[in-house]
């Protein structure tokens, strides 16, 4: 395959996750990803908020664990198999590098293009758009805005 080509087709396409939470499936691209590392109970306070979760630990940093489903008006659920999604924070705070979310199970990599279908489903809050992939609406998260949430929260 020529160079041209194999330029011309990576440049079409995004390796993209599907993260699995309780009552949606969202949709980052892949290096939105910083580490999947496997559940362990989070260190909480008195009066958090009901999105977060506690305090995680990660490569010696401190990080507030959230649940998407509740920041989005839903309930958080730690079921068996959870995992949590160390993502690199993107709200250009300096001071907060990653922040890190419940997930269900292991994400999923898919292959995106510009082709993707809108999606004709409500949106929650921190949702920005929704798109079909393999006949399943998928979400996509305002990670900066979660990142707001915790800033309105005094917690970053």
């Amino acid at each position: 395959m020529s160079q041209a080509v194999a330029a011309k087709s990576s440049a079409e396409s995004l390796t993209a996750l599907l993260l699995p939470l309780t009552d949606r499936t969202l949709l980052l691209p892949n290096v939105a990803l910083a580490e999947l590392v496997p559940f362990r109970a989070p260190q909480t306070a008195e009066g958090m908020p009901s999105w977060l979760l506690g305090q995680i630990t990660w490569r010696e940093l401190r990080l507030p664990l959230l649940s998407f489903e509740a920041a989005s008006n839903g309930s958080a659920n730690i079921g068996p198999g959870c995992r949590v999604a160390v993502l690199n924070a993107l709200g250009g705070r300096p001071e907060v590098k990653f922040i890190a979310l419940l997930l269900q199970s292991i994400p999923h990599s898919v292959k995106i293009d510009e082709h993707l279908a809108r999606a004709d489903v409500e949106l929650g809050p921190l949702e920005l758009d929704a798109v079909m992939i393999d006949d399943t609406a998928v979400k996509i998260p305002d990670l900066v805005g979660l990142e707001q949430l915790l800033a309105d929260a005094g917690l970053i």
